[in-house]
């Protein structure tokens, strides 16, 4: 998945940062959108589109 594929801002941020090898800022965005989904602010398709940025982008070499 590429970071303009994604409909949600959080996940096109993921991508950008999984693919940069940033651990600490997909975690972040990982546990954020996790929250949401919690507390329903968010419905599941923005939770369904990080979940398949998470299994379909490579993690990047962090410089």
């Amino acid at each position: 998945m590429k970071p303009e594929d994604a409909t949600h801002q959080s996940v096109r941020d993921y991508i950008t940062a999984k693919q940069a090898g940033d651990t600490d800022t997909t975690s972040r965005i990982v546990r954020e959108v996790g929250e949401r989904f919690d507390t329903r602010t968010t419905d599941g398709t923005e939770i369904a589109e990080l979940g398949e940025a998470a299994w379909t982008t490579e993690l990047g070499n962090q410089n």
